[in-house]
């Protein structure tokens, strides 16, 4: 997938995450999120500190000392789930969170980090390799699907914790599609198990328990399961 599509899923999937901040208030925030022990504006906070690593990457060696990594090979299972890494996370985001404090700050971080990461997107060249957090090597944006990915699957989360319909993009839904089902059966899998994108993703996701038909349809199409950490 081109840069610029995956530079706009990234704008469309914070704008409307952003557009739904804007109408939160703090109890909102407060509620519990499906990622434990996040509240709902933790687990927003969560994301902004995704959304802003692509700056400190391009920052780093582009020169790799080893083989590239997928997007998928990203989301392996391995030291980036440890207790260790996951209580970083968990504080990380509860420190954001604090200091941010009201719905309309983090709107405002939200949109400041999101916009910052697609201009770095947009400017950087094709080609451009960077070493993640993680130390894998990987091409820029096979990086930048990965803050696709959590923009788009912490949205789903996020509408559970509000009680709201999921507002994921066909833009976002795009770019996750494609990664978790590379034949490029999407459409078809929609229509035999009578379900939209949204509900698809978070089928492909473990964010809902398939029945024995659905997770039938599914091994038969490919699809692919990503070691998601708990939590984000």
């Amino acid at each position: 997938m081109p840069a610029n599509e995956i530079a706009a899923a990234l704008a469309a999937e914070a704008a409307a995450l952003c557009a739904v901040l804007a109408g939160l208030t703090a109890s909102d925030l407060d509620r519990a999120s499906p990622c434990p022990p996040w509240t709902a504006g933790e687990l927003t906070c969560h994301v902004i500190i995704g959304a802003r690593r692509i700056a400190p990457a391009l920052r780093g060696p582009g020169d790799p000392a080893g083989s590239l990594i997928t997007t998928v090979g990203y989301y392996r299972a391995d030291e980036r789930f440890s207790s260790v890494v996951n209580a970083d996370r968990i504080d990380a985001a509860q420190i954001l969170a604090r200091r941010l404090g009201e719905p309309d700050a983090i709107r405002t971080e939200l949109t400041r980090a999101c916009a910052e990461s697609v201009r770095l997107l947009t400017e950087a060249p094709a080609d451009r390799i960077i070493r993640t957090r993680h130390g894998d090597w990987m091409l820029l944006t096979d990086f930048a699907r990965t803050r696709v990915v959590e923009l788009g699957l912490h949205g789903l989360d996020l509408a559970i914790a509000l009680d709201r319909p999921p507002w994921l993009t066909g833009a976002a839904a795009a770019v996750l599609a494609e990664l978790l089902l590379p034949a490029g059966n999407a459409a078809r899998l929609c229509a035999e198990l009578g379900c939209g994108r949204a509900a698809l993703i978070a089928l492909l996701t473990g964010r809902a328990d398939p029945a024995p038909p659905e997770a039938a349809a599914l091994a038969s199409a490919g699809a692919i399961r990503l070691a998601l950490g708990q939590p984000g």
